[in-house]
Parts: C-alpha cells; sequence; structure tokens
C-alpha cells in the first residue's frame, strides 16, 4: 500500500473528534515559528501596504476638508462680487448721475447736443 492509502485509511478510521484535533494541530505546525520566519518578507510588505493604505485615506480626508473650506469662500467672494456688480449697475443709471452731479452743482443740459462746423 501506498502512503497516500493508509492516510486516507486512516482518516476513515478517526472520530469526528480526532480529526478535529489533527486538523488542528496540522494549523498549528503551518503558523509555527519556523513557518513565521520563512513569511517575514511576505508580512512586512503587507504591513507596509497596510500603513500606505491609512495614510492615503487620512490624506485624502483632509483634502476633502480644505476643499470643503476653499468652496466655502469661493461662494462668499462669488456673493461680495454679484452685490458690487449689482450695486455698481445701479450706480451708472442715468438718474443716479443726475443726482450726484446735482451734489457738485452742474446739471443736465436742456438743449440737445449739436455739432460745431468751421
Amino acid at each position: 500500500m501506498s502512503n497516500e492509502e493508509q492516510n486516507s485509511q486512516q482518516q476513515e478510521a478517526l472520530t469526528p473528534a480526532q480529526r478535529v484535533r489533527s486538523d488542528w494541530r496540522s494549523l498549528v505546525e503551518k503558523v509555527s515559528y519556523k513557518a513565521i520566519v520563512n513569511n517575514i518578507p511576505f508580512l512586512a510588505f503587507i504591513a507596509l501596504l497596510c500603513v500606505l493604505y491609512i495614510s492615503n485615506s487620512h490624506r485624502a480626508i483632509e483634502m476633502q476638508r480644505e476643499m470643503n473650506a476653499q468652496n466655502k469662500i469661493l461662494r462668499e467672494l462669488r456673493w461680495k462680487y454679484m452685490d458690487t456688480k449689482s450695486q455698481l449697475m445701479y450706480v451708472k443709471t442715468e438718474t443716479q448721475v443726475i443726482k450726484s452731479a446735482e451734489k457738485i452743482g452742474l446739471k443736465p443740459s436742456l438743449l440737445p447736443a449739436y455739432k460745431i462746423k468751421k
């Protein structure tokens, strides 16, 4: 009989509790000190990826907060611009120009404009 046939017969002869114990032992052997030492480069790589992932998410959150603050400032400046623009348009109307000119002593002409010819 081959080695595999003997193992399969032994597996069949074991009770379920004995199978769980043998599975547990094989798991402990896989996670032994030697297995951990052999996988240190892989574990270090996984740890590095975790650190990079965490730092990247922190940086993304910080950038999002900064963008929200800048958008708030931009909205305020846009409102100030629109307010100033509407005030300027109001001041430039003909009636407002006449009112402000009267304060310094100027009056609108009653005669239409004409050309001087030589």
